[in-house]
């Protein structure tokens, strides 16, 4: 589909606005709202809201800045309709692979979901490129920079034999796996959606 930043700023602006109406919520309620390993699917809800929860101000602040600058480089990557489609694909996904996980008792936190945008980002580029043959200079060192961070935060943090981490500096446990299913979600979720806007769209559009 052809770039649409009007959708990708309204679902940007939106997170924004959720995140922070969660964070104005009583405590108890924003627990009802967090993922939870056994009665997640009693309260499927959660699947979203998971993202939307955090466990204190530096948490929600850092999340949110990492979602602004975001924001502005999927502008400069002009997000296809696609793209963002497989974004509101990927925001369950990824809370949902973590019930694979039993030891991560409950979950909460936008990090995830800002590692799938780098890999939808990433993902639509690449097909681009593919697909056309070429890609404007800056997106194609904008989408190996982003790639290769990607890439190398995900091998740093291991989170394949060490799924959670104590940080002190956080003051909670990072759920480091919440990365790597973010980023696995969203490359997922732009393949599926490519495939389905090629299906049911002309090349000319899609692309």
């Amino acid at each position: 589909m052809s770039p649409s930043p009007r959708a990708w700023w309204v679902l940007c602006g939106t997170w924004v606005l959720l995140c922070l109406a969660v964070a104005s919520l009583p405590a108890e309620l924003q627990v009802a709202l967090r993922f939870h390993h056994t009665d997640w699917p009693q309260r499927p809800w959660t699947l979203w809201t998971a993202s939307l929860v955090h466990l204190s101000a530096a948490h929600l602040w850092g999340n949110l800045l990492v979602l602004a600058a975001l924001a502005g480089l999927g502008h400069v990557l002009h997000m296809p309709r696609y793209a963002v489609v497989a974004l509101l694909l990927a925001w369950p996904l990824g809370t949902l692979a973590l019930a694979a996980w039993p030891q991560i008792g409950h979950y909460s936190g936008f990090s995830g979901l800002n590692h799938a945008i780098v890999q939808v980002f990433t993902a639509q580029a690449a097909i681009k490129w593919i697909a056309n043959g070429s890609l404007p200079r800056t997106a194609k060192i904008l989408t190996v920079v982003l790639q290769l961070g990607l890439t190398t935060l995900l091998l740093l943090e291991n989170a394949w034999s060490t799924p959670i981490v104590w940080s002190a500096d956080w003051g909670f446990a990072v759920v480091r796996i919440a990365h790597l299913l973010g980023a696995a979600g969203g490359l997922v979720a732009t393949l599926l959606c490519y495939a389905l806007a090629r299906i049911f769209f002309t090349k000319a559009v899609v692309e």
